[in-house]
């Protein structure tokens, strides 16, 4: 950014979202403590996943992985697609999306918009609209592999490249240690790839390793806490993906896992919208209703600090809003 606060472009607007005091859902559900949300909606692609897609891409540019004018390729549930759409549209390279057709339309409108093109994929069968299970992750996996041979793309890859969980160590959790003066007691992360939630946690510890970070999970596909799978097709969206052994977590301190209902993650959403005026998505419901969990444990009275990973204009045509 420019002396005068001039944005040399969208890129500049990646990051440094703010940090907003959930107050008053913390008062009408008669809990002590604070929970703290980080608003990555303020995201010019509106959700946290801008910060990966900036983040692979130039690691991809300094070690010459990525070569000028190549084609980008990634699977997506959306968010990270809007994001490497958004980079990929001001740095010169075309991009491809492969996303299955269990996610929302709207966010495949939104990264067409910004020129990429878009690939849907069948979901798994039997799978309900409008959610994406392990299995129907896995057709858009084999998709994308096909194409990024075919295409010879390079591959933004969300579950493999450093630049994951390093936009978050770099940038997400020493935002959260400045802005609360590292007076934080708890994080909590709803897992997909695992990149926030290992990113975030490692940059906390540094500055205070008594911080404890906890996994949560929707209570039908509790994989990473070691539990059976009663359900892959669960509604929350951008993560729980039943994969057990996710490479950002190898080696990654974890203080507890956290199971979600659907119901509760829905109803958190909607909360954060009727109580905090934070029009966010289900992954951002999971989060909160994972630090009501807490604060209603042995925790009660410390301050918890959660990310509102998206906004709700992504889920409009899903029953969240209904």
């Amino acid at each position: 950014m420019t002396a005068r606060g001039i944005a040399g472009s969208a890129l500049d607007l990646i990051g440094n979202t703010p940090l907003v005091d959930l107050k008053r859902i913390v008062a009408n559900s008669n809990l002590e403590g604070r929970i703290l949300a980080k608003v990555e909606c303020f995201n010019p692609g509106l959700s946290k996943k801008d910060r990966i897609a900036l983040q692979m891409i130039e690691d991809a540019e300094i070690d010459g992985s990525l070569k000028p004018g190549q084609t980008v390729i990634e699977l997506t549930s959306g968010n990270t697609g809007t994001g490497l759409a958004i980079v990929c549209a001001l740095k010169g390279y075309p991009f491809v999306a492969v996303m299955s057709k269990g996610n929302t339309e709207e966010r495949a409108r939104m990264m067409r918009a910004y020129g990429a093109k878009v690939i849907l994929v069948d979901q798994a069968p039997g799978a309900p609209p409008n959610q994406v299970s392990g299995e129907s992750l896995a057709l858009v996996e084999k998709e994308t592999h096909r194409l990024t041979k075919d295409l010879k793309a390079f591959r933004a890859d969300q579950f493999v490249l450093e630049g994951n969980w390093r936009a978050h160590y770099l940038h997400t959790g020493r935002e959260i240690v400045e802005q609360t003066n590292g007076e934080l007691h708890a994080f909590c992360d709803f897992v997909g790839s695992g990149g926030s939630f290992a990113g975030v946690s490692m940059a906390l510890r540094e500055h205070n390793p008594d911080v404890e970070c906890f996994i949560i999970e929707p209570e039908s596909a509790a994989v990473l806490a070691g539990w059976k799978i009663s359900s892959s097709d669960h509604k929350i969206q951008g993560g729980g993906y039943s994969m057990p052994d996710l490479k950002y977590l190898q080696g990654v301190k974890v203080d507890g896992f956290i199971q979600v209902t659907n119901d509760e993650a829905i109803e958190c959403a909607r909360r954060l919208g009727k109580e905090e005026a934070l029009f966010s998505g289900f992954s951002s419901g999971a989060n909160l209703a994972g630090a009501i969990q807490i604060l209603k444990g042995e925790r009660s009275g410390s301050t918890v600090v959660i990310l509102l990973p998206d906004s709700g204009l992504k889920y409009l045509s899903t029953n969240l809003w209904e």
